[in-house]
Formats: C-alpha cells, structure tokens, sequence
C-alpha cells in the first residue's frame, strides 16, 4: 500500500513546479495541505528542487525606520496605538543611520535590505527621506525592499523610480479570517495596494501570519488567494505569531509545528518559483522544526537578533545550523542589463507588525 501510494506521489509530480498555476481551487490546496505528512513534503521538495538549489538560503536583514505609534488596529501588533504594549513611538531615521546599519548588515553576509515603518501611509513630507534610504541601499549593492502601509499612486511612483526592487504588503490571513484581527482596513484595501506596486513595474513581497488563531482552511484559502494572483508574490514571508503581551492575540494558542511545515509546503508547491521565507517565530522553532521547512521549501530568512520589535535568533545560532544542515548563503545575481527583463527573484517581510 505504502509502495503504490509513493507510485502515485512519483507519476503525479513528473514535470511539476515547470508550469506555474494562476487558477488553484480552494479543495485541490485543502488536497494537498491535508495529504499524508510524508507526501507532502516529498512533492514540495521535489518542486523547490526543480526550481532551486535545495542547499542555498537568502539571508535578508530587516531594519524599523519607524517604530510604533501606528494607526492600524492589527490585533499581533506591537506597534499599534491601539494596543497598550509600553512601547514609545520614534521618529523617522535619519538616512545616514540607515545607510550604516545596511553596510553592517551586507558584512555580516545579507543580499537584501528590507525597511519597515509603522504606518498606516508614509506622508508626504516623509516621502524623499525614505527615498534616499532606497537610494543610498542600491547603492551598496543591495536587494532593497519597503513595507510602509497603503500606498498612493503617487508613492508607488517615487518609490519605483528610486529603484526600489521590492515592496511588501502582507494579506496577513484569509479573508474570512482578516475581520477577526484588524479592522481599520480592509482585505480589499490590501490587494489594491498590492495592485498599483505590480503595476508600476516592482517586485512583490506578500506572505502572512499564521497562528493566529485561525483554522487550517484560513491558512489554505490565504495561499489560493496568494497563488491566483495574475502574477506570484517573487517572495512569500511566512511568520509564526509571536504573542505579544497587551495585544489581543496574546493568549491565542500556539500552532502545532506539524501544521507551519504544512504552511511552507503548501506554498512552495502552489508557487513554485517565488521565494518563501522563514520570518518571524524563529525563536521558537526547533533546529528540527527549520530544517524540516528548508526541506518543504522555504529558502530564505532574516538574520540579525531584532525583526522590527521582536526577537530573532542571532547570527551564530543560523551560522550554526547552516553549517550542520550543510546549507550556504544564497549570493545576489549580478544585475541584469538596464532594460533587460527581470527574472523572478528573492523575497521579503516579517512580523509582529507586518503591514
């Protein structure tokens, strides 16, 4: 029985992860989040090894250039006025700090910068600091990537043409789901922001936060959503919550682990050739837990000891399992030709406040 079941794995998985799908239905993803655990981590591995080097991880650093006080109500956020987490609200960085912590950030062996401000929308007084950031980040050689809430079409431009290479917006959860955790915005106002940063010509960096509280078709129906877009996220953040005490999340119960790999496959297999990242949670992963995600798929991570305003584990810890799991840093691919058409590449975004 178990001889005939890897048969079937096998005949169905010849040829899969070459043809990228935009129009996955809700009961194939339940199929194969719900399939033997075993199977489906052999067809995520075999998809990931079709489309990567199974032994290379991204390493992206992560920097808050504005921290708390934002607007938003999202229910895993320490960064949200609403919630009484006793953290102060900051000002924007000054583009010179900025600079210094990306240039510590590629010694330490990161490809790509990501900046993440809490706000519900830049203003525009903020908006030509925040584009030297990018300016001065692709001036080291670095993969650049934003998060800074909604945008206009009027950001989007100045952000495109700063050479922003990615913008991260998360769906955070299903859209059933999404009421239950935030209220000041809607699912919809999220894919519309989603939609102009596609339009103008960026990469997309949009994942979400699982644990939560939801159920297992929340986490389902957040990857068909993801998947069906008419063009695949180039990189998809997977955060585990991390609970956070005077947030309305704080006592939700943990995710089975079983459940998070379950995630990770299910996103590698419905979007073959995007990069999946392992982003907030590491802390209260096991090394077993990260190895078996790298297996299913995910392949990369944020490095450092802070994500915005939680923790991480630091360098030594991911130097350490890389060096046991005989994993590499993934190195940035030279810049292609102005003009040129980009090819899909790496990812971006974590956590308690994923905006």
């Amino acid at each position: 029985m178990l001889a005939n079941t890897a048969d079937v794995v096998a005949t169905r998985i010849n040829g899969l992860g070459q043809d990228v799908r935009h129009d996955w239905t809700r009961s194939e993803a339940q199929a194969l989040y719900d399939a033997p655990f075993n199977d489906l981590l052999f067809r995520a591995h075999v998809v990931h090894r079709q489309n990567f080097d199974p032994n290379k991880v991204q390493k992206s650093r992560l920097l808050s250039i504005k921290t708390g006080g934002c607007a938003e109500d999202c229910g895993y956020c320490s960064q949200s006025a609403h919630h009484d987490v006793k953290l102060k609200a900051s000002k924007l960085m000054e583009v010179e700090r900025v600079l210094d912590e990306a240039r510590k950030a590629k010694e330490s062996g990161a490809t790509r910068y990501c900046m993440g401000a809490a706000w519900r929308s830049p203003k525009a007084r903020d908006m030509d600091t925040v584009v030297a950031m990018v300016e001065g980040v692709k001036a080291l050689g670095m993969e650049t990537c934003m998060t800074l809430g909604m945008l206009s079409d009027d950001d989007v431009v100045k952000l495109r043409d700063a050479g922003l290479d990615y913008y991260n917006h998360n769906i955070d959860t299903s859209e059933r789901y999404y009421s239950q955790v935030i209220k000041t915005r809607t699912f919809q106002d999220r894919l519309d922001t989603l939609a102009r940063v596609r339009e103008a010509g960026m990469k997309v960096c949009c994942g979400g936060i699982v644990g939560m509280g939801e159920e297992d078709g929340d986490r389902v129906d957040m990857m068909v959503t993801l998947a069906n877009l008419e063009e695949h996220p180039e990189s998809v953040p997977i955060n585990m919550l991390i609970p956070i005490g005077g947030t309305p999340l704080q006592n939700v119960e943990k995710l089975d682990p079983i459940d998070f790999v379950r995630t990770i496959a299910l996103a590698r297999i419905m979007m073959p050739k995007s990069f999946v990242r392992l982003s907030a949670g590491r802390t209260d992963m096991t090394d077993e837990m990260q190895a078996l995600c790298f297996f299913a798929g995910a392949n990369s991570i944020f490095v450092g000891e802070t994500l915005l305003t939680a923790d991480n584990p630091g360098e030594d810890a991911d130097t350490s399992l890389f060096n046991r799991l005989g994993i590499e840093p993934l190195e940035l691919a030279p810049a292609p030709d102005v003009g040129a058409a980009h090819e899909d590449e790496h990812p971006c975004r974590t956590a308690t406040s994923t905006r």
